[in-house]
């Protein structure tokens, strides 16, 4: 993905009032051996999935359905009433910018432009992997590490549970997924492995770029 529209980056889950597993954009086996065949199968083909279900289940007959993954969420949040349909539009919505926040042969450096607003905020680019690596291991339980644009300067936050910066007026860039089953297939309870090697490997600079706008 070269250019991204963060307004309308759901489209791909979209079909009429219907929502759809959007396509991985990588095969499943393209992000070996960091993050196997295996585990993608079960966090894409079911998690992700599963999410997607639920969804649609939960919008029968609703006036959101029909919206943008974006509309639902920002509609929905903070309403206690709502959370099941928040949770999961969310759900659906992260893991989408979590698969574009990674591609096969990833890690190195971002482009020039983000790597000096990066320098701007951190110091170097080796700190600002450092304090994201932290904000993935800190973040109790199930949740997500994200890179976002907070104004014109890029900054660490981390959410729990299906939470997302799209309501905490801040522009994600990338993120890491550090619910259990984005990585214990794989490495059981080595988050640390896991983190560090998405960004040594993983990570897509090119992705949190184009997300500058």
């Amino acid at each position: 993905m070269s250019a991204v529209n963060l307004d309308n980056f759901s489209k791909a889950a979209q079909s009429g009032s219907q929502y759809v597993l959007a396509p991985l954009p990588y095969a499943n086996n393209a992000l070996e051996p960091v993050i196997t065949a295996n585990t993608l199968s079960f966090h894409y083909g079911k998690h992700h999935k599963t999410y997607v279900d639920n969804l649609n289940n939960l919008l029968a007959n609703s006036d959101l359905a029909g919206q943008s993954l974006e509309q639902i969420i920002k509609a929905t949040a903070g309403q206690a009433d709502k959370a099941a349909i928040f949770n999961n539009a969310a759900q659906v919505w992260n893991h989408m910018f979590y698969w574009h926040s990674l591609k096969p042969n990833g890690g190195g450096e971002p482009s020039a432009v983000l790597k000096q607003k990066i320098a701007a905020s951190f110091g170097n680019l080796d700190a600002c992997k450092k304090d994201l690596a932290q904000a993935a291991l800190t973040q109790f339980g199930s949740g997500w590490a994200w890179l976002v644009l907070d104004g014109d300067k890029v900054a660490i936050a981390k959410t729990g549970n299906a939470e997302t910066p799209l309501t905490k007026n801040v522009r994600p860039l990338l993120t890491i997924d550090v619910w259990e089953h984005a990585y214990y297939l794989d490495y059981q309870n080595r988050r640390a492995d896991y983190v560090n090697t998405v960004l040594d490997k993983l990570i897509n600079w090119d992705f949190a770029a184009a997300n500058l706008g």
